[in-house]
């Protein structure tokens, strides 16, 4: 079949002009990373897989001890921190946010982390660039300040200058004075220009089937009847209410059926008193619906999915005891998954470069390379650091 034959799907991520607000959205309804946050953190194999992947990004820190402990801003955060961050972002949106703010002399003075879901790009020039990083502290408009809900309206956004040391000194004036200018946003994915993809966006469907996997077992739990036994009652002769009506009164009612439904509820046993021994009502097996095992196959192949698409099979194998359990095979494990993230490791040390270099101080030393991430025991010594771990 030729390749123009295929059926193909449809843009992951589509881009339009806002023209109200002037940006590029994120996604057709602007809301790609919000998105995306709701549905991995719904699956605990996604989040699983997203906190490792972002540790081992992250790894032991800077490999120089006085580099991670620059003080780069007034809150007494540190480049440490600040790697903390933006490795988190990296792994769950695939770029990476940083607010840099100047000295009336054009040096960097101060860097905060700004959480990647809140920028939104400005509408492209007539030359292509993106000049503007627009903010908003959340785009659903949900978020509420004072009982009042923070809508998405250009009072409520802020825009900040892409990052161009050398553009600092103009724009500072075009501000009216360094108290006036906002500093610039350093906004860069690791797919280059443009929206950034994460490396799991092709598995949503699998980690959204997680999440359904997990409401099945859930249901299965906490809704279904799980008693021995089914008892079926006569209904009875009908007796006359004080207004001539015939009334029928239920042997066990919808509300004694509740007491028997649910994990809290099971093994119970029903106690009704009779009036007449031919009400004597009959006892029928009542075998369970258990839907695990139907789905059993679906959840597991969703689940190596899920691993597969962060390059995280041995974890997953070790996981599920093809590879046993040993210091030697962790070791192995997370010597190969430290090789997987070096390619985002090399990213993040570019970041830093770019923003240190106008640095308003001398730094320690601008080799901004990260340790990788060892398995260690108690015993062991992290060589990287000098210390021993525990």
């Amino acid at each position: 079949m030729k390749v123009s034959q295929v059926r193909k799907s449809g843009r992951r991520v589509e881009t339009r002009y806002l023209s109200r607000l002037g940006i590029q959205s994120y996604g057709a309804d602007n809301l790609y990373p919000q998105d995306l946050m709701q549905i991995t953190r719904a699956s605990g194999t996604a989040e699983l897989c997203l906190n490792r992947y972002a540790k081992f990004i992250e790894g032991f820190g800077f490999r120089n001890v006085a580099l991670s402990e620059v003080i780069i801003n007034d809150e007494g955060e540190t480049l440490d921190d600040m790697l903390h961050a933006i490795s988190l972002d990296l792994a769950r949106f695939g770029g990476v946010a940083i607010h840099v703010n100047y000295n009336v002399l054009g040096e960097v003075s101060s860097l905060h982390h700004v959480p990647f879901e809140d920028c939104r790009l400005a509408e492209k020039t007539e030359d292509g660039k993106v000049e503007e990083i627009i903010t908003h502290i959340d785009w659903t408009g949900q978020t509420t300040i004072k009982g009042a809900r923070v809508q998405v309206t250009e009072s409520t956004i802020e825009r900040f200058h892409v990052f161009d040391p050398d553009a600092v000194l103009e724009q500072i004036a075009d501000a009216g004075g360094i108290d006036e200018y906002k500093g610039q946003i350093l906004y860069v994915g690791l797919n280059g220009k443009g929206y950034p993809i994460p490396i799991y966006d092709s598995c949503v469907t699998d980690i959204s089937t997680d999440e359904g996997m997990g409401n099945v077992k859930y249901r299965n739990a906490r809704n279904n009847f799980l008693v021995s036994c089914m008892l079926i009652a006569k209904k009875g002769q009908p007796s006359i209410d004080t207004d001539g009506n015939a009334r029928y009164e239920q042997m066990i009612s919808d509300d004694d059926l509740k007491q028997f439904q649910g994990d809290e509820k099971t093994g119970k046993i029903l106690y009704v008193e009779l009036e007449n021994d031919e009400d004597k009502p009959e006892v029928v097996e009542f075998p369970s619906k258990n839907f695990d095992k139907e789905f059993s196959v679906t959840e597991e192949s969703v689940v190596e999915r899920i691993y597969a698409q962060f390059h995280q099979e041995l974890f997953y194998a070790i996981r599920m005891g093809k590879l046993g359990f040993s210091g030697t095979v962790m070791q192995d494990a997370y010597e190969y998954y430290a090789g997987e993230v070096t390619h985002e490791q090399r990213f993040i040390e570019r970041v830093f470069g770019k923003v240190c270099e106008y640095w308003h101080e001398a730094m320690p030393t601008y080799d901004f390379s990260i340790a990788p991430l060892r398995y260690v025991n108690s015993a062991t010594t992290n060589t990287e650091n000098g210390e021993t771990q525990s």
